[in-house]
Protein backbone atom coordinates (compact mmCIF):
# COMPACT_ATOMS: atom_id res chain seq x y z
CA UNK A 1 0.00 0.00 0.00
CA UNK A 2 1.22 3.26 -0.65
CA UNK A 3 1.11 6.36 1.32
CA UNK A 4 1.02 10.21 0.01
CA UNK A 5 3.63 11.95 2.21
CA UNK A 6 3.25 13.76 4.82
CA UNK A 7 3.72 17.52 5.28
CA UNK A 8 5.83 18.70 8.30
CA UNK A 9 3.98 20.50 10.82
CA UNK A 10 3.32 24.01 10.37
CA UNK A 11 6.49 25.99 12.06
CA UNK A 12 8.24 22.51 12.72
CA UNK A 13 11.41 24.55 11.16
CA UNK A 14 11.35 27.71 13.16
CA UNK A 15 10.40 25.73 16.58
CA UNK A 16 13.44 23.82 16.35
CA UNK A 17 15.65 26.69 15.51
CA UNK A 18 14.23 28.57 18.69
CA UNK A 19 14.43 25.28 20.42
CA UNK A 20 18.17 25.21 19.78
CA UNK A 21 18.61 29.03 20.79
CA UNK A 22 16.30 28.04 24.19
CA UNK A 23 19.09 25.59 24.38
CA UNK A 24 21.98 26.84 23.64
CA UNK A 25 21.53 29.62 26.14
CA UNK A 26 20.34 27.37 28.98
CA UNK A 27 23.57 25.72 29.02
CA UNK A 28 25.54 28.32 29.04
CA UNK A 29 28.62 27.76 32.11
CA UNK A 30 27.61 31.05 33.93
CA UNK A 31 24.39 29.55 34.78
CA UNK A 32 26.31 26.48 36.96
CA UNK A 33 29.60 28.02 37.64
CA UNK A 34 28.79 31.55 38.26
CA UNK A 35 25.24 31.57 39.84
CA UNK A 36 24.99 28.54 41.64
CA UNK A 37 22.87 26.82 39.79
CA UNK A 38 23.21 22.98 40.25
CA UNK A 39 24.46 21.39 37.46
CA UNK A 40 22.54 18.20 37.94
CA UNK A 41 19.86 17.14 35.62
CA UNK A 42 17.09 18.65 37.61
CA UNK A 43 19.59 21.82 37.85
CA UNK A 44 19.55 21.75 34.19
CA UNK A 45 16.16 20.93 33.35
CA UNK A 46 14.89 24.20 35.66
CA UNK A 47 17.03 26.79 33.86
CA UNK A 48 16.17 25.48 30.64
CA UNK A 49 12.64 25.46 31.62
CA UNK A 50 12.78 29.37 32.80
CA UNK A 51 14.67 30.28 29.06
CA UNK A 52 11.54 27.66 27.38
CA UNK A 53 8.88 30.00 29.15
CA UNK A 54 10.43 33.37 28.26
CA UNK A 55 10.20 32.28 24.58
CA UNK A 56 6.89 30.77 24.60
CA UNK A 57 5.52 33.22 26.21
CA UNK A 58 7.28 35.72 24.22
CA UNK A 59 6.03 33.91 20.90
CA UNK A 60 2.39 33.50 21.80
CA UNK A 61 1.89 37.75 21.53
CA UNK A 62 1.65 37.27 17.77
CA UNK A 63 -0.50 36.23 15.80
CA UNK A 64 -0.76 32.38 14.87
CA UNK A 65 1.85 32.12 18.00
CA UNK A 66 0.02 30.06 19.87
CA UNK A 67 1.06 27.46 17.28
CA UNK A 68 4.02 28.45 17.53
CA UNK A 69 4.52 27.95 20.86
CA UNK A 70 3.35 24.64 20.40
CA UNK A 71 5.55 23.70 17.94
CA UNK A 72 8.62 24.75 20.18
CA UNK A 73 6.92 22.72 23.30
CA UNK A 74 6.86 19.90 21.11
CA UNK A 75 10.44 20.14 19.74
CA UNK A 76 11.54 20.67 23.33
CA UNK A 77 9.92 17.97 24.64
CA UNK A 78 11.05 15.52 21.92
CA UNK A 79 14.24 16.50 22.45
CA UNK A 80 13.83 15.59 26.23
CA UNK A 81 12.49 12.51 25.37
CA UNK A 82 15.78 11.31 23.35
CA UNK A 83 17.87 12.83 26.32
CA UNK A 84 15.97 10.38 28.75
CA UNK A 85 16.05 7.58 26.85
CA UNK A 86 20.06 8.54 26.27
CA UNK A 87 20.45 8.30 30.13
CA UNK A 88 19.05 4.33 29.85
CA UNK A 89 15.30 4.90 30.76
CA UNK A 90 13.22 1.69 29.43
CA UNK A 91 11.14 2.47 27.01
CA UNK A 92 7.74 2.20 29.87
CA UNK A 93 9.63 4.75 32.60
CA UNK A 94 10.38 7.24 29.58
CA UNK A 95 6.47 8.57 28.90
CA UNK A 96 6.32 8.86 32.75
CA UNK A 97 9.17 10.88 32.82
CA UNK A 98 8.31 12.85 29.97
CA UNK A 99 4.76 13.77 31.46
CA UNK A 100 6.68 14.62 34.88
CA UNK A 101 8.56 16.86 32.66
CA UNK A 102 5.73 18.66 30.80
CA UNK A 103 3.66 19.17 34.09
CA UNK A 104 7.01 21.00 36.05
CA UNK A 105 7.12 22.94 32.76
CA UNK A 106 3.54 24.21 33.39
CA UNK A 107 4.01 24.90 36.70
CA UNK A 108 6.96 27.01 36.37
CA UNK A 109 5.38 28.85 33.75
CA UNK A 110 2.62 29.66 35.74
CA UNK A 111 5.13 30.73 39.22
CA UNK A 112 7.64 32.92 36.81
CA UNK A 113 4.78 35.04 34.48
CA UNK A 114 2.76 35.83 38.11
CA UNK A 115 6.10 36.59 39.29
CA UNK A 116 6.68 39.08 36.66
CA UNK A 117 3.36 40.55 36.99
CA UNK A 118 3.87 41.35 40.51
CA UNK A 119 5.06 44.63 41.36
CA UNK A 120 7.24 43.77 44.06
CA UNK A 121 10.59 42.76 42.96
CA UNK A 122 10.89 40.15 45.58
CA UNK A 123 8.53 38.32 44.47
CA UNK A 124 10.55 37.45 41.30
CA UNK A 125 13.80 36.61 43.29
CA UNK A 126 11.54 34.11 45.63
CA UNK A 127 10.05 32.19 42.59
CA UNK A 128 13.78 32.27 41.14
CA UNK A 129 15.04 30.58 44.29
CA UNK A 130 12.11 27.94 44.50
CA UNK A 131 11.90 26.80 41.03
CA UNK A 132 15.72 27.50 39.98
CA UNK A 133 18.34 26.76 42.75
CA UNK A 134 15.54 24.43 44.50
CA UNK A 135 17.47 22.79 47.71
CA UNK A 136 20.66 25.06 47.10
CA UNK A 137 21.07 28.31 49.04
CA UNK A 138 23.25 30.69 46.40
CA UNK A 139 24.02 34.22 47.42
CA UNK A 140 21.69 37.42 47.72
CA UNK A 141 23.83 38.27 44.84
CA UNK A 142 23.31 35.17 42.57
CA UNK A 143 19.77 35.38 42.58
CA UNK A 144 19.49 39.39 42.61
CA UNK A 145 22.05 38.19 39.35
CA UNK A 146 19.35 35.83 37.57
CA UNK A 147 16.34 37.93 38.26
CA UNK A 148 17.96 41.17 36.66
CA UNK A 149 18.96 38.68 33.85
CA UNK A 150 15.69 37.22 33.46
CA UNK A 151 13.77 40.93 33.29
CA UNK A 152 16.69 42.09 30.48
CA UNK A 153 15.61 38.72 28.92
CA UNK A 154 12.15 38.97 28.52
CA UNK A 155 12.47 43.11 27.81
CA UNK A 156 14.57 42.14 24.86
CA UNK A 157 12.45 39.42 23.66
CA UNK A 158 9.61 42.17 23.70
CA UNK A 159 11.74 44.12 21.23
CA UNK A 160 12.57 41.16 18.57
CA UNK A 161 10.97 40.88 15.66
CA UNK A 162 8.89 37.78 14.56
CA UNK A 163 11.28 37.30 11.96
CA UNK A 164 14.74 37.18 14.37
CA UNK A 165 12.30 34.72 16.26
CA UNK A 166 11.34 32.41 13.59
CA UNK A 167 14.83 32.55 12.61
CA UNK A 168 16.20 31.43 16.08
CA UNK A 169 18.31 34.40 16.28
CA UNK A 170 17.92 35.62 19.92
CA UNK A 171 20.35 38.20 21.55
CA UNK A 172 20.43 37.39 24.99
CA UNK A 173 21.38 39.48 26.99
CA UNK A 174 24.17 38.84 29.29
CA UNK A 175 23.95 36.30 32.48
Amino acid sequence: MFRLPRRPPPHRDAAERLYAAVATQARHPAFFAELGVPDTVNGRFDILALHAWMVIDRVRAEPEGDVLAQALFDSMFGHLDAAVREMGAQDLGVGRRIKVMAEGLHGRALAFRAAMNDADPAVLEKTLQRNVFGTVAPGRTAIARLAGYVRASVAALAMLPVARLRQGSVAWPTV
